[in-house]
């Protein structure tokens, strides 16, 4: 767990920095309960992951990032440690998987970032060993720092400051940084809320992890689910994501789809793939019939692919 101090430090360190982003209720009558949307969509960049890149690069010494950052990412962790590292005049790299949506590249390259497309596997291999030594610069792990976690806590933070009563929260689990983030603000200060991680079907190594009591790799299928999904979990996040998270659903690419659409007709909101998992377990009750907040974590959707499911397909 992060601790509930570190979670309200990033709060202080990133005020006036990031949105404070509305919790709306969701029009849902397919839900017995109520439906609440944590709309991180709204953050400048079009994703939560601001909150933790900037907390992570604010608390870098400065003689340090002279040689620049490196992050890997699909695409929204690189929009924001490219937003750090514009704001505080460095250089920044960032390392994307071949197929990562271009929307989120040309929004890294837009503030200042340099991408380097890799194959897959060796994105994977920056991310699991926390370098890639191909690029000289201080590497800002997109998921397992702490600093990045405790900045992804202070959406908790705002949720539990928002509405008295919160029976569940359901949170798209990429790598596990923003879930064991929020769990820890969460269960911090009302340890009773329930606070699960959802994931597509074609990559679910929590659920699969939760489900048989030990990690272990899945079957990975890229999808139009770009910000979520992976055939492995990282080790150091198996260990904090069993102790803080309540459980872990898997959803389906048609349920996903199906509910990128709704957030389109009944709410307005343009969620990614990613965004929408939290209310796709929602709407098919997999947090019980109470007070659940949906975290909405990103918009950075192709409008090709959102066309597609708006015309009622799955891209």
């Amino acid at each position: 767990m992060i601790p509930l101090e570190e979670v309200r430090a990033a709060r202080e360190r990133l005020a006036g920095k990031v949105v404070r982003t509305p919790l709306v209720r969701l029009r849902a009558p397919e839900h017995s309960g109520a439906i609440y949307l944590k709309l991180e969509n709204l953050q400048p960049i079009g994703s939560f992951k601001l909150r933790g890149a900037l907390n992570a690069v604010m608390q870098e010494d400065l003689n340090r990032l002279r040689t620049g950052v490196i992050t890997a990412s699909a695409g929204n962790m690189g929009q924001g440690v490219a937003w750090a590292a514009r704001e505080l005049e460095v250089r920044c790299t960032v390392v994307v998987p071949e197929g990562a949506a271009p929307t989120k590249l040309a929004a890294i390259e837009a503030l200042g970032g340099r991408v380097v497309v890799v194959p897959y596997e060796r994105w994977w291999q920056a991310i699991s060993e926390s370098s890639f030594p191909e690029v000289e610069g201080v590497f800002i792990h997109p998921v397992q720092d702490e600093r990045v976690m405790a900045g992804n806590g202070t959406i908790g933070l705002e949720i539990l400051e928002d509405l008295s009563e919160v029976d569940a929260v359901l949170v798209p689990f990429g790598g596990g940084g923003l879930s064991v983030g929020i769990a820890s603000a969460v269960k911090g200060l009302q340890p009773d809320v329930q606070v699960y991680a959802v994931e597509p079907e074609t990559g679910a190594p929590l659920t699969a992890a939760m489900n048989e009591g030990e990690p272990r790799p899945v079957d990975y299928q890229a999808s139009f689910v770009d910000g979520s999904g992976a055939p492995a979990l990282l080790p150091k996040m198996w260990s904090l994501a069993r102790g803080v998270l309540d459980g872990a659903f898997s959803v389906s690419l048609e349920d996903t789809a199906a509910a990128v659409r709704m957030l389109v007709e009944r709410a307005r909101v343009v969620a990614e793939g990613a965004g929408a998992l939290a209310l796709a377990a929602a709407l098919a009750g997999r947090a019980g019939n109470g007070h659940v907040v949906c975290i909405v974590s990103g918009g950075n959707i192709d409008t090709p692919k959102l066309a597609k499911i708006l015309g009622g397909e799955v891209p």
